[in-house]
This record gives C-alpha cells, structure tokens and sequence, in this order.
C-alpha cells in the first residue's frame, strides 16, 4: 500500500471517519462530565526491607531481612497485594464508619460496600527497581479523604507484620504461651531426670560408650583367664602322668635339677604338645602356605628354641631326669592346683561381672527411647520459648515506636491535603473513548475499502487489476466541487435524457457545446485513440470504434458522442454516429423538430444530409429486435451493411453500443470492430464483474481499451497528484 493509497482511503472516507471520531470525542466528554473530578489523597512508602524465614513455631532459626534490590520486584509486589487486600480496607471502614464513607456516595450503613469502594478508588502504583509504593485514595467527601488514607496505611503495616511474622503476635497471647511453656519445661526436665535416675544415667551417649568399654575389658580379661587356666590343668595332667623323679647321689656327680626348671621345662614341652595338636587341628582347615599354619609354625619353632636352650642349661632336662628333693616336685604340683584353683574362681567372676553389665546395658536400652523423646521434647520446648520471649521482646519496641509503624517501612510523604483531580482511570477510559472512535473510524474506512468495496475507483486501479490500457480518466464534476449547470449554461449536453413521460423512450441530440468541461477530455481520448491506431499501423477507412461499458448509465452515450464530435474536428474526414440502444424501432430519433435517419441512409451520400447535425458529423440510428435479443449470428440487417459500411466514406464510424451482458450483442458485434472502448464508471462498477466483461469482449477482439468515467479526486493536489487526474 502506497502514500496514495492512503491518502485516497483517508479523504474518500473521511465523512465516517470525522463521525466516527467525533462520537468518541463526545463519549469521552460525556464520561468527564459524569464522573466529575474526586478529591485525592497521596502517601509514598518505601519498603526498606522484609523479615523472611518466621513462623509460628520455627524450627531454631532466626529470621532473614531480605531487601528488595537482593529478592527483586517480587517483593513489591506482594507488598501491593497486601495494601489491595480486602482486610486492609474492612479494617479502614471499622475504624472510619461505612455511614461516613458511603455519605456522599449513595449513603447506606453496608460495611462491603464501603470497603467496596474504598478499594475501587485506591490506586497503587510502583516501577520495576524501586523500592517505592505511590498509594493515592479517591473520594468524593475532602474531609475524609486524608483520614481514610492514613488508617489504610496503619492496617497495611498491622497486615505487614502478620503476613511475614506470623499471625497471632500480640502481647497477651505471646505472655500466655510463654507461661504455659515454662510449666510444661519444668514438668518435662523433672520426667527425664526420673528416667535418667531409675536407668542409673545421666547421659545415654556417655553410658553407652562406658558400657562398650567396660564389657570389652571384661571379655579381654575373661578370654586371658581361661586360656591361662586351660594351660595350668595341662600342665597338672603331665606333671601327674611323669615317671617318679629318680634321686641321684651326690657323690655321683650327678646334679641335683630345680624344681623351677623342671617347671618351666615340663611346661614348654606342655605347650609344645599343644602346638603340634592345633597344628594338626588347622592343617584340616587351612593349607600350608596360609597365614595361620605359618604363624603356628612360627610359635612352635620359638618354642623349640627355648626348649633347646633349656636342654643345654640342664642336660638332665632331656632324659627327663628328677633331683633327689622330692619335696620340690610336690611343691611344684601344690603350685599348679593352687593357679587352677584361683583362675577357676577368676573365670567365675569375670562371668558373673559381665552378665551384670550386659543386664545393666539392656536396662538402659529399655529407656533409651523415652530419654531421646523426653529430650527432643525439652529441646523444642526451649525453642518455643525462645521464640515467644523475643516476640515480648519485640512487642514491647513496637510499643516504644508506636503502634501502626514499622520499622522496615519508611514513609516518604505522609498522606497529603485532599486535592480535586480526575483519576488516572476515567482519563484513561476518556482517552480510550476518544481515540478508539478515532480507530474505529480509520479501521473501517480500511476495512470498506479493502475488502468490502470491489468496485474500481481510480485510473492507477484499471491496469493494475484489469490489465488493460487506460485511455483517459474524466471527473465526476458533480462530486468534485463544480456546478455542471454552471459551467453548461442552458446548452444541454450532446447527448442529454428528456424530462418528463418521454424520458425513457426518446433522446435529443444538442449541439456541441464547445465550453463543455467535458470537452477537453473528450479531445483528449480522440488524441490517444488516432495516436493507438497510427502506433498499431491501423490505415484503412472507416475505422469502426464500438463503445461500450460493464453497466447502465456508466456514460457510454456521452462519451460516445463527445469522441465523435471530437473526431469530426479533425476536418480530414466525415465521422458517423451509430446509436445501437434503440429497440425495435419504436422510438425515432430528432434534430430540431425534423425527424433523423437510419444507419442504412446514414451510408447514402444524399439521403445522410438529414443526418447531419455539424460539419463532418453525422448521427444514425441502428434499430435493434425486440428486447435486444440476436440470434446466435449478428443481425442479417446488419451483416448487410458491413460491406457498405467498410466502402463509405467516412474515417470514424462510432457505435455507442448496449452494456455488456451474457445475453447483449455487443461481444457479437466487437469482432468486427477495430477499438472497443470499455466505460468504467468510478465506483460502481465491480471488479469482478469488469473481469467477466473483459473476458468476454477479449474473446471476440484483442483491442480493447478502457476509459474511466464519473472518477472522484478526493486527495488534495498538494498533498497527492494522481496520474491521469485533470480535476
């Protein structure tokens, strides 16, 4: 769509377009009129920070203050939701008064409707990176105005505190509680120390570890002693099965042998015998080469030595020789029942003390659960506590800053003195009211324009969607500001309807009235016919011209009739007018009184001075059969004259033929023509149907041509000049 297009939608529709915004503009004024101006009220607030993290029962950690440059716009907007909150304006119309709120608003006690209309006319506003609230309340009585602002801001911060600290916060309710858990932890401290008591702890973690420790020691000295007493009852069985000790003389020379190497050695080879059966024991198990065989291998290589060394201290020891002192022998075996006798009562105690552990250790897993439960219940308890003391703590500082404040919220601007203004919201509607009549006017202008009207309108329309030529374009002088009856006279135009009963059958032919404005258009379609001939090489005469159109009263018998006359001017040759409208021959044509001629007289040299109406021009009349219907072939009477028409005398033969319809012998008659002229008329005739014609007409002739009648210049020249447009 080009600056024309638009230019031409525009001023084509701007009766619509002018109506259309004008309704808007007065709808806008009409709002403004019946919403008058209420008095307004402003506070800015600046929220500095928020408690996050707090809960009613929190789980041991403190809360966080986030700010709104660290959590984003979120934050904002939550904090404008709670002004918006319906609880936030209740609260306002319990402490005003809904009969003062609802006094100069239709009156009425309705606390909703005057929370209602609180909060219709409070505006909130806030930008994206700042941590500032424009709150501003509207109302239509000044002296309530301010105070109403002033407690919506008090409850905001009441609703502040509950939201992001939790409900129920009071002084009193957080002096109950905290009563109530002091009594509740003291009964609780006093249950798990009679727990601990009656388990004999006084911590389960530190008795437990005690009693691992204790029971390891235990069954480490358990385990020593009876390995230790398994050793002596050996030792006593081989001292007992040993051959009587032999008592050497002395003079002999034979040494007397210690009882205590006696011992020591009966005892080694004691343990060496053990080796050797556990040896025996493994090598069932084990394999040669594993790690126990070789560390009991280990064992009784070792003691192999020491027996060795024993033997070369004592060569009696080998041949198990005994000294002469057999009370060293009984001493030795007294010493072996006497170690079994102790270790016997050491392994029985031991038993004894690790059954009354083990006994003491299950006790304490019996009240383990209680004392984890009791515990984790004093600890909640302390932290409950916590919680309320600090609520105390921080009630009794909101008291010392007053009540309705927060100390995380600034205010900038306290609520200011009530001043008449237009809310933002009625501007916006008037504006909406006024520029949408404005839209609504422009879209449908568009709208007739591109899809709603398929006529053709202007001379840049006919190529572009016909894709014929366009010989000239003449101006609907009615609609462009120009009186036709002015710029006439009492001349008629040259071919003009009779008023009166007589209008629909009978035409008069006027002279050519050379100050026509029509005229020069005319001159100019006969320029750029003879120019299309000469460039087509077109030589013969008479060159036959049918003009037609896609319609009645597009102007075919004006254009016609101009271009004959036109042609006649030239002064080369004579020019005939064929009028092919007339049916049946019921109406006769006249020229001042005397009546004119047929076409077959208009072709006679003598006969067509009754068809003269100026030099060169001459007009006849073709009667057609009744109701313009032709058999499938041109009329015989017709086909007659084309020979006659081809051999006369003039250079221009016109014919102003019917409308083309699917029935209408013009397509017929336009095979024999050498130019058909097809009169569109502006803003009439369809696209669509110009096509049909178009299609029709191209098959009978390739030479067609169009002429764009009745056309309307709306653009002023200054702003756009159209091609072809002489307006």
């Amino acid at each position: 769509m080009s600056l024309g297009d638009i230019y031409f939608i525009l001023f084509r529709h701007k009766w619509e377009i002018m109506f259309f915004s004008t309704a808007g503009v007065l709808a806008a004024l009409a709002l403004l009129i019946l919403k008058p101006p209420l008095y307004e009220s402003k506070t800015e607030l600046d929220i500095l920070y928020v408690v996050q993290g707090k809960s009613f029962n929190p789980a041991g950690e403190d809360a966080s203050t986030v700010s709104p440059s660290e959590a984003g716009y979120g934050i904002i907007l939550t904090e404008v939701k709670i002004l918006q909150s319906w609880d936030v304006a209740m609260d306002a119309v319990q402490t005003i008064g809904a009969e003062k709120i609802l006094a100069k608003a239709g009156g009425g006690a309705n606390t909703n409707m005057a929370a209602g209309l609180i909060a219709k006319n409070l505006i909130i506003e806030s930008s994206p990176g700042s941590s500032v609230i424009d709150v501003t309340l509207q109302h239509a009585d000044p002296a309530l105005v301010q105070p109403i602002l002033s407690e919506i801001v008090a409850s905001y911060f009441r609703k502040h505190t509950q939201v992001h600290l939790g409900s129920m916060m009071s002084s009193d309710y957080s002096i109950q509680e905290t009563n109530r858990l002091y009594k509740a932890l003291a009964q609780t401290k006093e249950e798990l120390k009679n727990t601990k008591n009656a388990a004999g702890v006084f911590s389960i973690g530190a008795a437990d570890k005690s009693y691992e420790e204790l029971l390891s020691q235990i069954r480490t000295k358990l385990f020593a002693a009876q390995a230790e007493l398994a050793e002596r009852k050996e030792m006593l069985r081989a001292i007992s099965n040993a051959p009587a000790p032999t008592v050497l003389s002395a003079n002999t020379g034979t040494m007397v042998l210690s009882p205590d190497k006696v011992d020591e050695y009966r005892n080694l080879c004691t343990r060496l015998n053990l080796l050797r059966k556990k040896e025996q024991d493994f090598l069932l198990q084990y394999t040669d080469q594993s790690v126990p065989i070789k560390d009991l291998r280990a064992q009784i290589a070792g003691n192999e030595t020491l027996k060795k060394k024993l033997e070369a201290e004592e060569p009696g020891l080998a041949s198990f020789g005994v000294p002469s002192d057999q009370t060293n022998y009984a001493i030795g075996s007294v010493d072996n029942e006497t170690q079994i006798t102790m270790l016997e009562t050491k392994v029985k105690f031991l038993n004894s003390q690790f059954s009354q552990v083990q006994s003491n250790a299950a006790k304490i897993d019996e009240s383990k659960a209680t004392i984890a439960e009791l515990e984790q219940r004093q600890r909640r308890q302390e932290a409950e506590l916590e919680y309320f003391l600090r609520n105390l703590e921080q009630a009794r500082m909101d008291g010392m800053i007053g009540a309705g404040k927060a100390p995380n919220i600034g205010i900038i601007q306290s609520p200011s003195s009530p001043a008449k203004k237009w809310s933002k919201k009625i501007l916006k509607k008037a504006a909406i009211l006024a520029f949408g009549g404005i839209a609504f006017g422009l879209a449908l202008a568009f709208l007739i324009e591109m899809f709603l009207d398929r006529s053709l309108k202007r001379p840049v329309e006919i190529e572009a969607k016909l894709g014929l030529p366009l010989f000239i374009s003449i101006p609907d002088f009615s609609r462009n500001g120009h009186s036709l009856a002015k710029m006439t006279g009492k001349n008629p135009l040259l071919l003009t309807e009779m008023a009166g009963e007589a209008a629909s059958e009978n035409k008069i032919i006027g002279a050519w009235n050379r100050q026509h404005p029509l005229r020069r258009f005319c001159e100019g379609l006969r320029d750029r016919l003879i120019v299309h001939f000469d460039i087509k090489g077109v030589t013969h005469n008479p060159k036959l011209v049918a003009v037609t159109s896609c319609n009645k009263g597009a102007g075919v018998s004006s254009v016609a009739a101009g271009l004959a006359a036109s042609l006649s001017e030239t002064r080369d040759g004579n020019v005939l007018l064929v009028d092919m409208n007339v049916e049946g021959g019921a109406a006769q044509q006249f020229y001042k009184g005397n009546p004119g001629c047929g076409l077959d007289a208009a072709l006679e040299t003598e006969a067509r001075k009754s068809a003269q109406i100026q030099e060169n021009l001459y007009v006849a009349t073709e009667p057609m059969q009744g109701n313009n219907e032709l058999p499938s072939i041109l009329p015989k009477h017709f086909m007659d004259l084309i020979p006659k028409l081809r051999a006369s005398d003039y250079d221009y033969i016109i014919f102003d033929m019917p409308a083309v319809t699917q029935t209408s012998m013009t397509p017929r008659l336009a095979r024999v023509m050498d130019m058909v002229l097809l009169v569109v008329e502006s803003e009439k005739t369809n696209q669509d149907v110009a096509r049909k014609v178009i299609s029709l007409l191209t098959e009978s002739t390739t030479n067609v041509a169009t002429v764009l009648n009745k056309a309307h210049s709306y653009v002023p020249a200054k702003l756009h000049q159209e091609f072809l447009s002489d307006v």
